[in-house]
């Protein structure tokens, strides 16, 4: 799952965006839908990579039982998206770089799974040490 979600986040990072990118699967393991961080390619600030999975999954008649893996913890934004659809179980790439809103989800019933993902987090951080300013842009930093 997080080898998809990876593949997304290389993708945004070779379009010249923010390499944070997501999936979504059933529990069963087939993929539903993928998406990446799209903010600075569309000019679009509510394209993250969780959001942008999201839409691209489709109406569902329940998320509870999908899976979403995406290459970084996700901000506020995007926890409020898995909590208000009920999104089951989320697969987190790394947390060290940005915590987001995991011990919420925690505390609220999610299943977090945080897999501290050297490749992630290496990811990240050199693109956050080339950008810092859209990084910044990005979580909300002035």
């Amino acid at each position: 799952m997080l080898a998809i979600a990876l593949d997304e986040a290389r993708q945004g990072l070779a379009e010249g965006g923010i390499p944070i990118g997501a999936a979504i699967f059933t529990r069963a393991g087939e993929l539903v839908s993928r998406g990446r961080n799209r903010r600075v390619q569309e000019g679009d600030p509510s394209i993250h990579g969780e959001t942008d999975a999201f839409r691209r999954a489709g109406r569902q008649r329940s998320y509870r039982n999908l899976v979403m893996a995406t290459t970084l913890a996700p901000c506020w934004y995007c926890s409020g998206l898995v909590r208000q659809f009920r999104i089951g179980t989320v697969v987190v790439g790394e947390s060290r770089t940005f915590q987001g809103g995991i011990d919420w989800l925690r505390e609220n019933g999610v299943e977090v799974i945080d897999l501290d993902s050297r490749a992630c987090r290496e990811l990240l951080e050199g693109f956050i040490a080339q950008r810092p300013e859209v990084w910044n842009e990005d979580i909300g930093e002035e």
